[in-house]
């Protein structure tokens, strides 16, 4: 066998076992596991944070230092959701949803036992390439297998499993470095992936019946680029799973906008640009890195964002889309959710640097630090049933921004204690458990059906970036003027932030 047959082989999608895929509630096993790669993205971004004081003193590095832990992961994540969703339609994805679990697992296993920050924040990076393969994919198995009466609550199960790895994160972090090693931190990760790995082979649907096309090949184009005309859609056949077509109420696949050659160009820049701001406020946050660094790098950040407008504005098929940016309503709801996110990690960062300064145990910080996240995930899963029947999406998203500014300013006006922080934290959550989904909703509101997927792949650009942000910022305030004093500045500026999303939020027309 050669190796190309051998590729194919490898990538060729394995049908469930009759007895699984003939069962009729067998697509709530297939829903169960992509809440598993669900929860594990969702408690590796919340659980690192915890564990940063730690790595310092284990390493002997600088919080600026130590921050690239989290946003080398994020600055990867950022990068390969657009390339891996399109890699996914040619491979399948199923295969590249296992291949995630398998990649996280591996990377996992090597961050625990790194030797050093570097081999860290590498296999950071390794990670959260399986990431990408996971979390590219995640709505779209749910789509795959679900009847269409069934969507909306699955897709609310897999929110909760997200909400449930985030609430976790901090708590477990606080438990394990307290009580086992910052290592088990990561090698916790493994477990969860290896069950991952054999339920995804049993009991999710193969989404391609054969091997990928050979190389050159590529996804049908989609509309516009020269494939079916409108209408044509009706003449094409049923999607197909190992058992034939699609039963009637099973939601097909996805369109995919991946037809046309991928904007690898506006990706590179789009990295690079990121890339060079992170790593200017890393520089003016006590980076070991040269004094004229900082300066530098915004310059190029600001020259490579220049390249990637212009570059998105005649690429064929640009993966920030200008003309979908200036829909009314999307720019700013693309901003809101920036701000959301910012909002949300940068108290994740902040308080554990605060509550431990203070003499809280770190195991009690983790709990405490906790209710953040815990009030979010309760607010986006069932926090709308306490508001008025009538009130619209944006009134949520406003009310939503004022619990969370109110609950930032108490943080930052409050003695720092785990009691005095408990109050504003639920608060600052679920307000931002109101804010952030009803956003998303006006957001893909706005946006024509034909660009979900392109809208979609931008809210998550925004979401990625905020929390890089939300990462990057309160390390600085803590450098600029001591975890007291750069902590208030920083969680009073927060409190201004979310009144401007206040501002920003404002009705949109259905597209």
């Amino acid at each position: 066998m050669n190796a190309t047959a051998l590729a194919a082989r490898l990538l060729t999608e394995r049908p469930r076992p009759r007895g699984i895929a003939g069962w009729r509630h067998a697509h709530w096993l297939a829903v169960g596991t992509v809440c598993l790669g669900a929860f594990l993205g969702q408690l590796t971004a919340s659980v690192t944070a915890l564990v940063f004081p730690a790595l310092g003193r284990h390493f002997d590095a600088g919080f600026a230092a130590v921050e690239w832990v989290a946003l080398a992961y994020l600055l990867v994540l950022v990068a390969l959701l657009a390339p891996v969703g399109w890699l996914s339609d040619l491979i399948g994805r199923k295969t590249m949803y296992l291949g995630g679990f398998a990649v996280f697992a591996l990377a996992s296993l090597g961050a625990g036992y790194a030797g050093s920050l570097g081999v860290l924040v590498a296999c950071r990076a390794v990670q959260a390439v399986g990431g990408a393969m996971m979390q590219a994919n995640s709505v779209a198995l749910v789509a795959r297998g679900v009847p269409e009466h069934a969507m909306r609550r699955a897709l609310g199960i897999q929110a909760a499993a997200q909400g449930l790895g985030l609430a976790l994160g901090p708590s477990l972090g606080g438990l394990l470095v307290e009580h086992a090693s910052w290592r088990w931190v990561f090698w916790i990760n493994v477990p969860i992936g290896v069950l991952g790995i054999l339920a995804g082979w049993f009991l999710l649907p193969r989404t391609r019946t054969g091997p990928p096309p050979a190389a050159g090949t590529g996804p049908p184009p989609a509309a516009g680029t020269g494939g079916p005309p409108a209408g044509a859609a009706a003449r094409l056949p049923a999607p197909r799973t190992e058992d034939g077509p699609l039963a009637p109420g099973v939601a097909s696949p996805p369109a995919t906008a991946s037809g046309g050659r991928f904007d690898l160009a506006g990706l590179l820049l789009l990295t690079g640009s990121t890339t060079a701001l992170l790593l200017a406020l890393s520089t003016a946050s006590g980076l070991p890195l040269p004094g004229w660094a900082a300066a530098a790098l915004l310059l190029a950040a600001a020259v490579l964002a220049l390249a990637l407008v212009r570059q998105e504005r005649r690429a064929a098929r640009p993966i920030l889309a200008p003309g979908l940016v200036n829909t009314p309503g999307v720019r700013s709801g693309l901003v809101v959710s920036l701000i959301g996110y910012l909002l949300l990690f940068c108290p994740l960062v902040l308080g554990p640097v605060l509550l431990t300064g203070a003499g809280v145990p770190v195991a009690r910080a983790g709990l405490v630090i906790t209710l953040l996240p815990a009030a979010f995930a309760l607010a986006a899963t069932v926090g709308g049933a306490l508001l008025p029947r009538g009130w619209s999406d944006v009134a949520r998203c406003r009310a939503g921004a004022v619990l969370a500014g109110a609950g930032l300013l108490l943080f930052a006006l409050l003695p720092v204690s785990g009691a005095a922080v408990a109050v504003p934290l639920l608060l600052a959550g679920y307000g931002l458990g109101l804010l952030l989904p009803a956003n998303n909703a006006l957001v893909m509101r706005a946006i024509p059906a034909q660009c979900s997927a392109v809208g979609g792949g931008m809210v998550n650009m925004a979401r990625s970036l905020g929390t890089a942000l939300g990462t990057a910022l309160p390390v600085l305030g803590v450098h600029l003027a001591g975890p007291a004093a750069g902590g208030r500045t920083v969680l009073l500026a927060l409190a201004a932030v979310a009144v401007a999303a206040v501002a920003l939020t404002r009705p949109v027309r259905q597209a």
